[in-house]
């Protein structure tokens, strides 16, 4: 099977060479994805708000690549404080509350300060 590239437009992936998901038979992986706003390109201030925004990109990377949140099999979070664990479900519970994928949490420095939060998925669909 052919793999698919799917790209979001940021400058990063051209320059650091990767793609924002890779579709590879019934899987798709969607990379790392950062807090920054997808129309405005500001990064806010609260971990909630970068959440969403992060959650908004990887569900459009998805469903380019004929995916949804529902096939979602697996989910890592980042995070630069352990604070953050405890107000991040207001980001996440609306879009995999149901879904309960597989989850992961780590506690890390990201590349740039303002960065509070990354968030990467897998995807199945057999």
């Amino acid at each position: 099977m052919p793999r698919q590239l799917i790209s979001s437009g940021s400058p990063f992936e051209a320059q650091v060479g990767y793609s924002r998901a890779v579709v590879q038979g019934d899987w798709c992986f969607v990379a790392g994805t950062t807090g920054t706003d997808p129309e405005t390109k500001a990064m806010p201030e609260s971990v909630v708000d970068q959440g969403k925004n992060a959650l908004k990109v990887i569900g459009r990377a998805l469903e380019e690549a004929g995916f949804s949140f529902a096939d979602v099999v697996r989910v890592t979070y980042y995070i630069t404080d352990p604070a953050y664990w405890d107000v991040l479900g207001e980001a996440t519970a609306p879009v995999f509350g149901d879904i309960r994928p597989a989850a992961s949490c780590i506690v890390t420095g990201l590349i740039k300060p303002e960065m509070k939060i990354e968030i990467e998925v897998t995807a199945f669909k057999g």
